[in-house]
């Protein structure tokens, strides 16, 4: 059986290296996106099947930590080792002049932060010294974005500091201000917190940067360059490279593309909500529970588009009625289980369609963002679970698998999220 995960692993993630080139630049606001297990990262992982699984449940509780209204995070709850940090990274120049670090992208935060030098427990060798950048200036505890910092404090000296959890990690750092240089496009004066104490295993290595809707967020932070909008194409788990693109701005976004309004909710600015009106498997729109799917401020409850999840997960009521229709759909076929994965078959198996009925588009799956294929015993299983039910959850996540090959837009000034169909290099 634990060889059956392993392959089933190595499946999805599979990366073939004859035609990447690492080196080749970004054009101006549309930027190369790498998976953190492409050729091109150096933050590969050898985690097994079961490691990959607990780390997207870890990621899961975290989200629905920040969907609730009482904690900000909770810690995970596994003495593995595992990380839970975003899966996609983008080169970022930082400084004056620039140093290079490769940040993760994270649509579900918005404060940026990186380990800088001195940085006591950060894993990564790459630290960003501020003392060599020229326009880098610490934010003392008057400027107005230290109250935005999540958990500000006043240090004896007047900087403001600031400290979070983010999954079963902790940081503290000080506030800074520097230039970021993403392609060729320059943001002077981006706030960011500079760490300088770092502990637990869930931090990305070489930093974070928000694409949040919140006031920290890169996207707030340049609202004059990109008029907070951007879109993300993050590719098939079978492409040569692994790398999507982060397009900045409203320019070159597509035109004709589906849309679903944004929802907002304000306890939980950062999460980008839509309204998910129902799941239909086949030609039947399966009966699910409204409460299920209904969109709720005062709980955090309701349906979230996330990058660092890998595959979806519906609150239970919603995930079982989804299964069980999809097995019912299933001829002549007893479904297994794999790992985490409970609606899996071998052989040559018919699998319905898969849509997402969204409040203005319907998104159908194709077979690639529905099923994970594994070469032991020709297995395939749904690409979807139920959230844990040891906690609390009220969140639905359409996570990266189901989003693959797809452009997916944040319009913020239209409150608008869109989705179109592309193959993403």
């Amino acid at each position: 059986m634990r060889s059956h995960l392993l392959i089933l692993l190595i499946s999805l993630l599979i990366l073939k290296s004859e035609s990447i080139n690492c080196n080749e630049k970004s054009h101006s606001s549309d930027l190369r996106v790498f998976h953190i297990n492409s050729q091109c990262s150096p933050f590969k992982t050898s985690a097994s099947w079961e490691d990959t699984l607990l780390q997207d449940k870890a990621r899961f509780l975290y989200l629905s930590s920040l969907a609730g209204v009482r904690k900000s995070s909770v810690p995970i709850a596994s003495g593995r080792g595992i990380v839970q940090s975003p899966t996609y990274i983008v080169r970022a120049n930082i400084g004056t002049p620039a140093q290079a670090m490769l940040v993760a992208l994270d649509t579900s935060n918005d404060a940026a932060w990186i380990p800088c030098s001195g940085c006591v427990g950060c894993s990564s060798s790459v630290l960003f010294d501020p003392s060599k950048s020229s326009s880098s200036r610490t934010l003392q505890c008057e400027a107005p974005q230290c109250k935005q910092a999540p958990n500000p404090s006043c240090t004896v000296s007047k900087t403001c500091g600031f400290n979070m959890t983010y999954g079963g990690s902790a940081i503290e750092a000080y506030l800074t201000q520097d230039t970021l240089t993403l392609a060729t496009d320059v943001i002077p004066n981006y706030t960011f917190g500079c760490i300088n104490k770092a502990s637990g295993t869930s931090l990305p290595a070489q930093g974070l940067m928000g694409l949040g809707r919140g006031p920290l967020s890169l996207i707030s932070q340049s609202q004059n360059l990109y008029q907070s909008t951007f879109s993300y194409c993050l590719p098939n788990s079978k492409s040569s490279n692994f790398s999507g693109s982060l397009r900045l701005g409203p320019k070159n976004q597509p035109i004709r593309i589906k849309t679903t309004p944004l929802l907002k909710n304000p306890r939980r600015s950062s999460l980008y909500y839509v309204n998910l009106v129902g799941i239909r498997v086949g030609n039947k729109i399966v009966d699910i529970p409204t409460s299920a799917l209904a969109f709720d401020p005062a709980t955090g409850a309701g349906t979230i588009f996330d990058s660092g999840t890998v595959y979806t997960r519906l609150v239970e009521p919603a995930y079982v009625a989804v299964r069980n229709e999809f097995r019912r759909r299933v001829k002549n076929a007893n479904a297994t289980s794999l790992g985490g994965f409970d609606t899996c078959y071998s052989g040559s198996v018919v699998f319905p369609s898969v849509t997402f009925m969204f409040a203005g588009m319907n998104v159908t799956l194709p077979p690639d963002n529905l099923l994970i294929h594994s070469s032991a015993g020709n297995l395939s299983c749904l690409a979807m679970a139920a959230a844990p039910t040891n906690v609390n959850s009220v969140l639905n996540v359409i996570a990266s698998m189901q989003q693959q090959n797809h452009r997916v837009l944040i319009d913020v000034p239209n409150s608008r999220l869109g989705i179109s169909r592309e193959t993403c290099t």
